[in-house]
């Protein structure tokens, strides 16, 4: 982009709602409007680089990021299930600075998944036992009211979304937003298959992670089952994201 100076690579394989190019030491990331996304910007300045990638420029008119560039850039789960849990262990409680507006809240967004979960499993076939669904209402509903501290989660942080760094031997990348408490911030890598994809490596760590962090198990299992469930429906990894739910089901 002229206004930045910028001389443009090769992009990267760019995923479902970006395209990403590098350009020497930083890196362009042009994002569509995405309702998991929009405050992106946002969470990457109040992380300030602590354990993530660093914002540089934001042009939010044309939804444009210019972020630290991370060399070498592989992705945290190459390093293997175990190292990437104690890494990741390490990142999280780094992440949960305060939070209140512009993040939406989790409880805002629990309703919204409780609101159309029904409704998409009916369209979608119902692609799965009713008991599921209903045990992932059950949580969301339950959960919601009763948070403890609102602090800012990565709703989608798993092995892929860190990379190797120089600044720091790892770096969280593409933050999806929320304001809520620290136990849903486990979600997404209790059910992260790329570090294992088991009854035992689920268990394992949630069991671990709820440990380490001095976080309650049962509302982290509860809110996994929940928006696991909610991302499922339409999901190219649905089939990953069942298992890993009636795992969490079992696993009182």
């Amino acid at each position: 982009m002229k206004q930045w100076g910028l001389e443009l690579e090769e992009p990267f394989q760019h995923g479902n709602v970006s395209v990403v190019v590098p350009a020497g030491d930083a890196v362009l990331k042009i994002q569509w409007p995405h309702r998991e996304s929009e405050h992106e910007a946002a969470a990457l300045e109040s992380w300030a680089g602590d354990g993530a990638v660093q914002l540089l420029e934001h042009d939010p008119a044309r939804y444009a990021l210019l972020l630290e560039r991370c060399r070498p850039g592989t992705h945290l789960s190459e390093a293997g299930p175990q190292a990437a849990l104690e890494a990741l262990i390490g990142l999280l409680p780094r992440t949960w600075k305060p939070a209140g507006p512009p993040f939406r809240p989790l409880a805002e967004e629990a309703a919204w998944w409780v609101g159309y979960l029904p409704e998409d499993w009916e369209r979608a076939g119902r692609p799965f036992e009713r008991s599921l669904l209903d045990a992932a209402v059950s949580a969301l509903e339950e959960l919601a009211p009763t948070q403890g501290e609102q602090v800012l989660v990565h709703q989608d942080l798993h092995g892929e979304n860190v990379l190797a760094a120089e600044r720091e031997p790892w770096l969280v990348i593409d933050p999806k937003p929320l304001a809520g408490e620290r136990e849903f911030g486990l979600a997404s890598i209790i059910r992260s298959f790329e570090l294992g994809h088991s009854e035992r490596d689920v268990v394992g760590r949630l069991d671990r992670l709820t440990s380490e962090l001095g976080l309650d198990r049962e509302r982290a299992r509860g809110w996994a089952l929940g928006q696991t469930i909610a991302w499922s429906v339409d999901s190219d990894y649905r089939s990953s994201h069942l298992d890993t739910a009636r795992w969490l089901l079992q696993a009182t």
